[in-house]
């Protein structure tokens, strides 16, 4: 996180989230791809950062949806396997597509979270309500943000986001305390 004295401020933010769009390359994937001989690819996800999806649903009823500038098989596999209905591929215009979902389901922009970790989410990240990135984002992604992850991308920034915001929706219904922010 950027410092300590602004965890009171991203606490408040977090806690008025209530759906989450994540990016994938950078985010739920270390950004390598293992090509084949034949051509074909293959992606790595952390299943700690599948876990933070469902936590967010069960805990606190917040729906994640997968919007990617790619468009692979692989991503959509996944985003079955963890029952995520949303998943946007090949998208160029990500805050545009956001905007159109967040109207469609009647949420506020300050409602809404956001995890990406290069230029091609920054118009995304500064038009939300809560914003992070992983560790190892780009330099211009690290600097627009409200919290930076402690972990890289697939290695369980999605998760570090998805707890914190738990933790903070928690912390103000008055179920836990500031420990652990």
């Amino acid at each position: 996180m950027k410092t300590l004295e602004s965890n009171k401020d991203l606490v408040q933010k977090a806690s008025r989230i209530r759906i989450v769009f994540t990016d994938v390359d950078g985010v739920l994937t270390n950004t390598i791809v293992y090509y084949t001989p034949e051509g074909d690819f293959m992606r790595g996800f952390s299943v700690r950062d599948g876990m933070g999806m469902e936590r967010l649903k069960k805990e606190c009823n917040i729906e994640t949806v997968i919007i990617s500038g790619e468009s692979s098989q692989s991503i959509e596999t996944r985003a079955k396997k963890l029952g995520i209905s949303e998943c946007y591929l090949g998208i160029t215009d990500k805050k545009s597509l956001l905007q159109s979902v967040i109207i469609e389901k009647g949420f506020k922009m300050d409602e809404v979270g956001y995890i990406g970790d290069d230029i091609n989410d920054i118009d995304a990240i500064k038009s939300v309500g809560f914003s992070a990135c992983p560790s190892d984002a780009f330099d211009i992604v690290l600097k627009e943000v409200d919290m930076v992850c402690k972990n890289r991308g697939g290695e369980g920034a999605f998760r570090e986001f998805a707890e914190f915001i738990i933790k903070s929706k928690k912390s103000k219904q008055g179920r836990i305390g500031d420990e652990g922010f």
